[in-house]
Order: structure tokens, then C-alpha cells, then sequence
């Protein structure tokens, strides 16, 4: 991992997906987010249960990286997806499928991995 400074909320959540403990925070009408939230955004209710994760989402969409900035160079290329994982959606990087076998709809797992270029931690999803 790279001597970046600690996002606090960010790496507390990737801690918790490393542990197998991962969780999103999901109000009493179906709304999901990513913690941290005291509020939910879409309908102000303020009684929010920590939810685990499922073990599989879906893929809801998805883009594939073909050029990057020099960030990211050594990523490339490379698929960011939006995967619905029931109440909640998470964006991350795809791994494990060549990039012209990525479909919508397709189940994928959640974990953490590290970006080739940075070595910094990451969301991503691996194909079930």
C-alpha cells in the first residue's frame, strides 16, 4: 500500500470488507448508502441499520478504461462497474474477466484489491 495519509470513513469501510464484515447503512424505507450517514439522503429518515453485505451483486453498468491519466497509468486497461448489491450500489474496479466478457447483469463479489499504479487500496469485484 502506498504512504498515503488514511481516508478515515473510506478505509474503515475497505477494513471491514477485508474482515468479511463489510456493511451499508439501510433505512426503514429500502434506501441504501455507504457509511458514513447519520441522515438518508432520500427520504430524511434518521433510524439507519448497518445491513451486511450480500455475498453477490449484480452488475448495473459498466465502462471500460482504456486510456487513463498518468495516475493510472499501469491500470489500464482496466473496467470501473456500478453493482447493485440490493438496497445499496457500489462502484469499484472489475477484475478477473476479460474485458469483452463484462455484461449487465453478470453476479460479482466484493473485496478489496490495490491499483497497479498507486498501490493504494480499492473497491472491487471479482465474477462469482
Amino acid at each position: 500500500m502506498s504512504d498515503t495519509a488514511r481516508d478515515g470513513a473510506y478505509d474503515d469501510l475497505l477494513d471491514a470488507i477485508e474482515d468479511g464484515e463489510g456493511r451499508y447503512l439501510e433505512c426503514p424505507n429500502g434506501h441504501g448508502w455507504l457509511p458514513p450517514r447519520r441522515v438518508c439522503p432520500d427520504c430524511g429518515a434518521r433510524e439507519l441499520t448497518e445491513t451486511p453485505f450480500p455475498d453477490s451483486g449484480e452488475v448495473s453498468t459498466y465502462t471500460t478504461i482504456s486510456v487513463a491519466t498518468p495516475q493510472f497509468s499501469d491500470d489500464a486497461p482496466y473496467v470501473t462497474a456500478i453493482v447493485d448489491f440490493g438496497a445499496v450500489q457500489v462502484t469499484g474496479l472489475l477484475r478477473g474477466v476479460d474485458h469483452d466478457e463484462v455484461e449487465v447483469g453478470m453476479p460479482v463479489g466484493l473485496t478489496v484489491g490495490e491499483r497497479e499504479t498507486t498501490g493504494d487500496r480499492a473497491l472491487v469485484f471479482r465474477s462469482r
